[in-house]
């Protein structure tokens, strides 16, 4: 099964057709592996807490409503309602892929209510944040304490320079997924017109603009790129290896610690600063839609209560009547 570890792989026999479920999600649909992860993880947890709660294993075809709901019950007390949602999420796509094949009649999980969700803001920098942290790179490189990779030379340390010039700048200037930004190959990229074509969730493409910034650390850093084949990968190490989306993460954390900005800031909260900035400068929010490659306008909607948020703080404080 292509992606998912051996681990993964032996932790699913139990669950019958739970392989096939997953050969479908990473062939069918093209989920990432990561996500088929978190999909076994979660259709085994239940099966996991049925047997132990039936004293006996139990086949999809014979779990019950009532049993579907007193996991959800019982799982709240060791998880955060977001999980449990994800959770139940993965048992509905799994009971849908058996209705398809008639390995059941029914799902157990249709219509089940589910604890509701808090309305939670997504975390951003501010414009100011972001130009501190898209400037540590330069200043590493100006104290000297840029790590190379390999024996410290002046090439080394420009490469280094320059590709984590462009990681930061691309995630911020395109909002792109970390994952999008990894597999991004130098074939992707128009440099001239300003855009990279960028295959999102569900392996659907979308053209992203990079901006001026963007394209000219972009410029900047095909000069010295191990290989600028148009199936290389634009972040790569010093010897053309390709990076992964934990690597991103590591290294992003370096650059917010020297930034003094908060370390639990993720790559993915660039995104949401890409695009808050965007709808607070008045850009559309269909555009933006678009750019973030969102299937449903109301999941960008959410950056539009940022902004609103942040107008009803400053109403708060300057208001005479408050």
């Amino acid at each position: 099964m292509p992606g998912v570890t051996p681990e993964s792989q032996e932790a699913l026999l139990p669950v019958p057709h739970l392989k096939a479920f997953v050969d479908e999600l990473q062939g069918e649909r093209r989920l990432s592996a990561y996500t088929a992860r978190n999909y076994i993880q979660a259709i085994n947890g239940f099966f996991k807490w049925l047997k132990e709660a039936e004293g006996r294993a139990i086949a999809p075809e014979n779990v019950t409503r009532m049993q579907a709901r007193s996991f959800v019950i019982e799982s709240q007390r060791g998880l955060d309602r977001r999980t449990v949602h994800l959770h139940v999420s993965a048992l509905r796509a799994f009971w849908k892929f058996l209705l398809r094949r008639h390995h059941v009649v029914s799902s157990p999980w249709v219509g089940l209510a589910l604890p509701k969700l808090a309305k939670k803001l997504p975390l951003y920098l501010t414009e100011e944040q972001m130009r501190t942290l898209l400037a540590v790179p330069a200043q590493l490189a100006e104290n000297q304490k840029v790590d190379s990779e390999d024996d410290g030379g002046k090439k080394a340390k420009a490469f280094v320079l320059s590709r984590d010039m462009v990681m930061l700048e691309v995630l911020y200037g395109a909002g792109l997924r970390v994952s999008e930004l990894v597999n991004l190959t130098w074939g992707q990229l128009d440099l001239e017109g300003g855009m990279a074509r960028v295959r999102g969730k569900g392996d659907k493409e979308r053209i992203c603009p990079l901006g001026e910034i963007a394209v000219a650390a972009l410029r900047t850093h095909r000069v010295i790129a191990p290989s600028t084949d148009h199936k290389a990968r634009v972040l790569t190490t010093t010897k053309g290896e390709p990076l992964y989306s934990r690597w991103v993460q590591l290294r992003l954390k370096t650059f917010l610690k020297l930034a003094g900005l908060p370390l639990d800031l993720s790559p993915h909260k660039l995104r949401h600063s890409f695009a808050t900035h965007l709808l607070n400068r008045g850009a559309d929010l269909r555009a933006v839609q678009e750019m973030l490659g969102h299937a449903r306008l109301s999941t960008t909607q959410i950056y539009t209560h940022v902004g609103i948020a942040r107008l009803q703080e400053a109403h708060r404080k300057a208001h005479p009547r408050e």
